[in-house]
């Protein structure tokens, strides 16, 4: 035997087949089998994986969900603490209602007749045999009572020049015999007078104590639809170069529903108070921005309407124009606010005090200059005869000029 190897002894059966030399049984290497343990951490690992896929696959639904659910609590929240508040507060329309109950007897049509020439022949036999052609053209508006003697008010372009104004009661009566007290072009607006017994008159509102959002009526007979009442709020204020015809600007504006025949009817507020005379849409139909002049123009117009049949107001003798950046960068300004006064008319108070074409006016007295109807506004307002404190800017410095207000010439009251 060879060293290093042990002989045992095999069996004859063993034997059979074998060389002659005795050999070692092959080496069979044999693996063991994992222990119980490690089987049970290799499994949580691909469970754990699996269970982290799932996760990432269907997390952002689950998020979805909590979040809406979320929303709902919080809404549902709202929503009863809503309802609670609702019950305790008196029901919107149903103030709605009662301002309209109060402001209706008030609101009155106006219809208007005006006999119109036709255009001259287009031909030699026209002239020769033809006849001008008179026809009658029908205008349509509203108005209010603001005293019960009878003055009402309206807008100037509802009446214009019409030959015969007729108006319509709110209790059913036409009354034909009208008369104009006054017109003024220059604000739109215009004062009426009937004679007749038990009329309602409005009450007049502070349209300055108004704010954006506000809730308002318009009230008129657009269409020829009597005593048509719309709800919505107040859009916004101080809205000017609307109407070119219209000199002193200073317009509420509103979503209120307002369309042809509304003009020269009420804006009112929640008290049942004239804040406003509608006078104006954007555009040829209702887009949901209609105008109204407030009531602070209006009633002030009113007044003198009543009193004198016109309206007498101060002048200055400038004409003005809006300053823009370039402007304003020209002028050394620090801004955009002011009046550019471009022109200076002779012997007038303007030329009096001093005052020269570059000049950009920023204050009146107390009131601060944005632009030029502004200062239009704050001159009309000022007494004729009363001195103003002028503030200007000239050549980059500030200097303040008196001026002495005066009346406003006849050939440009119109």
């Amino acid at each position: 035997m060879f060293a290093g190897f042990p002989f045992e002894a095999q069996s004859d059966g063993a034997r059979q087949g074998s060389s002659s030399f005795d050999q070692s049984p092959p080496v069979v290497l044999a693996t063991e089998a994992p222990e119980p343990g490690v089987r049970r951490t290799t499994l949580g690992w691909l469970l754990g994986i699996l269970v982290l896929l799932v996760l990432l696959l269907f997390l952002p639904y689950f998020v979805e969900q909590i979040q809406y659910a979320l929303t709902r609590g919080r809404q549902r929240a709202e929503a009863e603490v809503a309802l609670e508040l609702l019950g305790q507060l008196p029901e919107p329309q149903n103030r709605f209602a009662a301002v309209a109950k109060a402001v209706a007897p008030s609101v009155v049509g106006v219809e208007t007749e005006r006999i119109v020439v036709a255009g001259a022949p287009r031909d030699e036999w026209g002239f020769l045999f033809g006849r001008p052609s008179l026809f009658r053209a029908e205008g349509e508006g509203s108005g209010v009572i603001m005293d019960k003697e009878g003055y009402i008010i309206t807008n100037y372009h509802v009446i214009g020049q019409a030959d015969q104004v007729r108006v319509k009661l709110a209790d059913g009566r036409t009354i034909s015999n009208v008369r104009i007290v006054g017109v003024d072009p220059l604000s739109d607006l215009a004062v009426l007078k009937i004679d007749e017994p038990d009329l309602i008159p409005a009450r007049w509102g502070d349209s300055d104590s108004l704010e954006v959002g506000d809730s308002v009526l318009a009230i008129g007979n657009p269409f020829r639809l009597a005593h048509t009442v719309t709800a919505g709020i107040i859009s916004a204020k101080g809205r000017r170069g609307i109407i070119r015809e219209i000199r002193y600007e200073d317009f509420l504006q509103t979503d209120a529903a307002i369309n042809p025949g509304n003009s020269g009817g009420p804006l009112v507020n929640m008290r049942g108070e004239v804040v406003g005379i509608n006078t104006a849409i954007l555009g040829e139909r209702y887009q949901g921005i209609g105008f109204a002049i407030p009531s602070r123009i209006a009633k002030d117009v009113y007044e003198r309407l009543k009193a004198t049949g016109w309206v007498e107001r101060g002048w200055l003798g400038v004409e003005m124009q809006p300053l823009d950046e370039a402007l304003a960068n020209r002028f050394g300004l620090p801004n955009t606010q002011g009046a550019l006064i471009v022109r200076v008319f002779p012997a007038s108070p303007a030329q009096k005090a001093g005052l020269e074409p570059g000049d950009v006016v920023v204050q009146w007295n107390q009131e601060k200059i944005r632009d030029p109807s502004d200062l239009s506004l704050a001159i009309a307002r000022t007494p004729i005869g009363q001195t103003a404190t002028v503030h200007i800017i000239r050549d980059g410095k500030r200097l303040q000029v008196q001026v002495r207000v005066g009346q406003r010439p006849e050939r440009l009251r119109f």
